[in-house]
């Protein structure tokens, strides 16, 4: 995760040498080698995404590419708003660390699971949702892919309710009910690591995927909280962000899932993801840019 990346540009190396310093432990290693069981535990994960899409970003930057507004999905809000200039890279690294420390606790305490329900429409989810009770709408990715999470037994009965109707659903590899109330207890710890964090004023526009809608200055903070609980709203979001003029799409980091998802809520539109050093030339031509 991010090995070549780092190989092949030093601003991709020296960001994760950034992130050892400031976390006090070798990430690098973590994410070039693994294991990969010790990389996937929230705590480290985390960081290891953060860090490897503003490492991603920083070099697409250093080939002279700009974008017109950031967003993000979930985890990916944060290094959104390294990209506009809201947070630093060292504050968004410490943020995400309490936020995985606060979410790990609860997950410890309150443990949970969540289900990908597919090819009904978002009204069909919720209705579920509210039959089943005990799980909530978590993420709208795009039409006919809505995820519910909840306590265990409330996504079981989901799960149920959805087969008998002839609505697929397939749980995901996850323990945490995350972006439900199960995470409430998160989110106020985490409003205490925001309490001291400086929200510079942006470059470029945040579209939030909490709100679905522009954010900017202090109401960062109660977002950034109430993120833990809230559903990703990222079908609108993307959605926003076209009929605001978006043609081209660049997803930062590891994989390729939000490519897909911004493809299916418009089919045919420009969307990338740069992750490796294989990825630049793509992102070059996206961008009308010469190689040289």
């Amino acid at each position: 995760m991010g090995k070549e990346l780092a190989k092949a540009f030093p601003a991709a190396r020296l960001t994760f040498e950034e992130a050892n310093d400031l976390l006090g432990y070798d990430l690098m290693r973590l994410c070039f080698e693994g294991p990969h069981d010790d990389l996937m535990s929230t705590q480290i994960c985390q960081p290891a995404v953060l860090t490897h899409s503003v490492a991603a970003w920083r070099v697409a930057g250093e080939h002279g590419v700009v974008g017109d507004l950031t967003m993000g999905h979930s985890l990916g809000e944060y290094s959104a708003l390294v990209a506009c200039g809201s947070l630093s890279f060292a504050e968004a690294l410490r943020l995400v660390q309490a936020r995985g420390e606060a979410t790990t606790d609860v997950v410890a305490r309150h443990p949970g699971s969540m289900a990908a329900v597919l090819g009904a429409s978002d009204e069909d989810v919720e209705a579920l949702c509210r039959e089943a009770g005990e799980v909530w709408p978590a993420n709208y990715n795009c039409p006919g892919q809505v995820v519910a999470s909840g306590l265990h037994r409330g996504v079981d009965r989901l799960m149920v309710l959805a087969r008998a109707r002839g609505i697929k659903a397939k749980l995901l590899d996850v323990d945490g009910a995350f972006h439900s109330s199960v995470m409430a207890p998160a989110a106020e710890k985490l409003r205490e690591s925001l309490a001291g964090v400086k929200i510079n004023t942006p470059s470029l526009p945040f579209l939030s995927a909490t709100s679905a809608a522009f954010e900017k200055g202090d109401h960062l903070r109660s977002l950034l909280a109430q993120q833990l609980t809230a559903p990703v709203r990222f079908t609108q979001t993307v959605r926003l962000a076209l009929d605001h003029g978006a043609t081209q799409f660049v997803e930062f980091g590891h994989r390729r899932v939000l490519v897909g998802l911004v493809r299916r809520i418009r089919p045919g539109v420009e969307a990338i993801n740069v992750g490796d050093p294989s990825d630049i030339p793509a992102l070059l031509a996206l961008a009308g840019k010469s190689s040289g």
